[in-house]
């Protein structure tokens, strides 16, 4: 699975502004509601019921909100570089300021792994996470996310 399965430019935002973890997720949640034809209540009850079993941000300031869906056609999700970045309960307590939204149909099963692990592959390079924050658009950022891994380029 690549992230351009996931996400498109349109899904990719560059400094946003959020003012918490709960408002950032009600913004996103009504964002790619209005992408997939969805409720974004339904959404951001999905996203907050998985955010309080544990938090999804996972430390160097990366946040990944993940949440299942009834009749969602296909795997979605939205990235976003934040202006500012906003306490998202971390275990390292770094706030966070990329933040990758994945919603998968509720009965994709291994692929709901697969895409969460692609994305937690993606953004545990302190490299990439450098690059991200250093993109100054949103069409940068998407290039960033959607490059082929490193070893895989043709020469």
């Amino acid at each position: 699975m690549n992230i351009a399965d996931i996400i498109t430019p349109a899904d990719v935002f560059c400094d946003l502004k959020a003012s918490g973890k709960r408002r950032l997720l009600v913004d996103l949640a009504t964002i790619v509601a209005s992408r997939l034809g969805l409720d974004g209540g339904v959404v951001f009850e999905a996203l907050w019921e998985r955010e309080k079993l544990a938090s999804t941000g996972v430390g160097r300031g990366v946040a990944i909100p993940h949440g299942r869906m009834p009749r969602l056609p296909r795997i979605a999700g939205l990235f976003v570089k934040l202006q500012t970045p906003v306490d998202f309960e971390a275990p390292d307590d770094v706030p966070v300021d990329l933040v990758f939204l994945l919603l998968t149909p509720a009965e994709a099963g291994a692929d709901h792994l697969k895409a969460l692990a692609r994305i937690s592959r993606l953004l545990r390079h302190a490299g990439t996470c450098e690059r991200l924050r250093a993109a100054t658009s949103a069409d940068a950022l998407y290039s960033l996310l959607t490059e082929p891994p490193a070893g895989t380029r043709a020469a």
